[in-house]
This record gives C-alpha cells, sequence and structure tokens, in this order.
C-alpha cells in the first residue's frame, strides 16, 4: 500500500510538471486544450490548474491559462547560486558592449544547454532564444565548445538521450561528423556556428574551464551572417572571447 501510495504521488508530481511545460510550449491554453493534451479527466486537470494557480505557478486570464511569474522567482534563485553567473556574467556584459552584439554564457545541465545569462550590445539581434531556455548542445556553438571538453562517452550519453535533430540544412546529424568535429574545437579552443541552430545566424564560442580541466561552461557572442564575415568572424571574435575566457578562469580559481 505504501509503494502504491509513493507511485501514486510521484506520478502526480510528474503530471504537475508536465502540465507546466504544456503551458510553456503552447504559451497559453485553455482548459479544453490541456484536458485533450493529456489522458486524464476534464475535473482533473481543473483540479491540478486551481492548485498551480493558488501558489501563482499559473496565471489564469480571460479563460486562459499560462505560466505564471512565481517560476520566475525560483529560475532567478538557482541562477543566483551557480557561482560562473557571478563570476562570468560581467565579463559577458562587457563582451557585449564592446563588440555591439549579443553574448552568451550557457552550461551544461542534464545533457542539455541551458542560457544563464544573455546580453545584448547596440546592434545585437533578437532570436528566439532567452535566459533559462533548455537547447540541444550538438547544433549551437556554445554547446558544441561544451561538448569538446566532455569525455566520449559522456557526449554519446547525451546524444543516446537527447538525440541529434537538424534545426537548419547545416546542423551535423551524424555522430562521428560531430566527434571530428569536436577535436577541431578541442584542438583550436574555439567553436564557431555558422547556422547551425538558426538560418542567418553566426556565432563564435570559447569553453571556460577550470584548473582541475573540467569544463564549466561556454560564453559567445551571435550576430547576423552579414557581420560575421571573414576577420572579425575568423580572428576578431575569437580573440576577444580568449581574452574574456581567460579572465573568468583565473576569477574561478582565485575566487
Amino acid at each position: 500500500m505504501v509503494d502504491q501510495q509513493n507511485s501514486n504521488a510521484v506520478k502526480t508530481a510528474q503530471t504537475t510538471f508536465d502540465i507546466l511545460e504544456e503551458l510553456k510550449d503552447r504559451n497559453e491554453a485553455t482548459l479544453a486544450e490541456l484536458t485533450q493534451a493529456f489522458d486524464l479527466s476534464k475535473s482533473s486537470i481543473h483540479n491540478y490548474l486551481t492548485t498551480l494557480e493558488a501558489d501563482g505557478y499559473v496565471v489564469k486570464e480571460g479563460g486562459r491559462y499560462k505560466v505564471g511569474l512565481r517560476l520566475l522567482d525560483l529560475g532567478g534563485h538557482a541562477r543566483h547560486h551557480e557561482r560562473i553567473y557571478d563570476i562570468a556574467k560581467d565579463e559577458v556584459a562587457a563582451l557585449a558592449e564592446e563588440t555591439g552584439e549579443l553574448a552568451n554564457l550557457m552550461v551544461e545541465q542534464k545533457g542539455k544547454g541551458v542560457y544563464l545569462y544573455r546580453t545584448h550590445g547596440a546592434d545585437a539581434v533578437k532570436t528566439d532564444s532567452y535566459t533559462g531556455q533548455r537547447v540541444y548542445l550538438h547544433n549551437t556553438g556554445l554547446g558544441n565548445a561544451i561538448l569538446a571538453h566532455l569525455s566520449r562517452d559522456r557526449v554519446n550519453e547525451i546524444l543516446d538521450t537527447h538525440g541529434m535533430p537538424a534545426t537548419t540544412e547545416n546542423t551535423i546529424t551524424d555522430r562521428e561528423e560531430l566527434f571530428a568535429h569536436l577535436d577541431e574545437v578541442r584542438e583550436a579552443g574555439i567553436a564557431f556556428d555558422d547556422e547551425a541552430r538558426v538560418e542567418g545566424l553566426r556565432c563564435v564560442a570559447v569553453p571556460i574551464v577550470n584548473n582541475n580541466n573540467t569544463v564549466e561552461g561556454a560564453i559567445s557572442v551571435s550576430g547576423p551572417t552579414s557581420r560575421f564575415q571573414d576577420e572579425r568572424f575568423r580572428e576578431e571574435l575569437p580573440a576577444k572571447l580568449k581574452s574574456a575566457a581567460n579572465v573568468i578562469e583565473l576569477n574561478i580559481t582565485y575566487t
């Protein structure tokens, strides 16, 4: 009986998270739409939503439900307690100001890349990404910079779990091709993303590696292909990123 109760409690918790994820993916939804998405009765879904709404995790506006700002409190708390965020954010902000582009800090968690910090320079383009978003690692410069410094077994584990879906025609979807690319990234200490995740967008990324040779995350600068050309793309931006990464790595060591 106790095991059955525990199983039901776990299932209830999982359904709660699934509803929140569904609302995030849809942006907003009605009770009828959520009922259709889950193998549960309308009354059961309503009970979940009522509980979530009472605690501020969901808000209801005009008969439609969406994720509430209570989750922002949890996300902000989680980010505040990531040491690399406090250490790296000023350097990332300086990169955005100096280049005029979009600068990013990413960490790996549960095999996905998480944008821990993003800041826009004066000329930065708007993208569909946002702070806290979880993305695949195989199709971003940031993700490649991180993967290149993980063991082959760990990379295989990540790919087995999450796959290698294509988001543009430039996305690497072959495992051996990816490993060959990661070897190049590791040797160069830099990853170039040439429209691998978003068409029209290029990215230059470098890893943040501590004195134990463990990758802590990666930083990048992203921008339109029209501005990320030739010497700027291949030399100028990589040099700025490597300089910023060096400062961050020193601060990780001595802070």
